[in-house]
């Protein structure tokens, strides 16, 4: 839900404890830097080692006129180094049941986690790509790129874990690694696919190729 003023004014007493928390995190490290710089030294750049302080609090609200109701707003309040940061849920679970913080970090977060994987079956693998002209057809090409997706992600847990890929999504995954330029030679005993030298991504390739051999054939 968008910011408004009314929002904001009854997350007033939030706002001002994630500010004092923030500065009070803030105080020594400035008083350091001040003691060992110029008083008119930037700290803008230490300001943002500083962590965030993330408050959180429900609140009653309803509009003028589109709700019939009053209902349950969970407000997330963060100040830091940019300054105040707010987000609005609206929810049905009432707090008696799960308090503001559980609800955002649990319920909220995952789910617009879980669009994310959503978008990269749809934009990277082309899976919103069911333009022929029968139902049965369609559901194929849906499956087609579900199993697709299924071997990507398998591919970053088990190939690409602590590498720099490791939470790269598919897009990248199919550009950096899969999308390259090749020479494949083809004798009577093996196929040999050579990629240039330069491949920036020589290193991840190589650790992945050993992981791949290492994973078990099930049949």
């Amino acid at each position: 839900m968008g910011i408004n003023g009314v929002l904001k004014l009854r997350a007033d007493d939030v706002i001002e404890k994630a500010k004092h928390e923030y500065e009070k995190k803030l105080a020594p490290i400035t008083e350091l830097m001040d003691s060992l710089f110029q008083k008119k030294e930037d700290l803008e750049e230490v300001k943002k080692l500083v962590p965030i302080s993330t408050w959180y609090r429900s609140i009653r609200y309803k509009t003028e006129k589109s709700w019939s109701c009053q209902r349950r707003v969970v407000t997330k309040v963060c100040y830091g180094s940019d300054g105040l940061k707010m987000r609005h849920v609206v929810t049905s679970l009432p707090a008696s049941k799960i308090p503001p913080s559980k609800l955002y970090t649990k319920k909220y977060c995952p789910r617009g986690e879980m669009e994310n994987r959503i978008k990269e079956q749809q934009l990277d693998l082309l899976a919103d790509r069911t333009s022929t002209q029968t139902f049965q057809s369609n559901q194929l090409r849906l499956w087609i790129h579900s199993w697709a997706y299924v071997l990507i992600n398998a591919f970053r847990q088990h190939c690409l874990k602590k590498t720099s890929l490791a939470k790269a999504t598919v897009g990248r995954i199919r550009l950096n690694l899969l999308k390259l330029g090749a020479r494949i030679k083809i004798s009577c005993r093996r196929i040999i696919i050579a990629i240039a030298s330069a491949c920036p991504y020589q290193d991840i390739l190589s650790i992945a190729n050993k992981r791949i051999k290492t994973i078990p054939n099930t049949g």
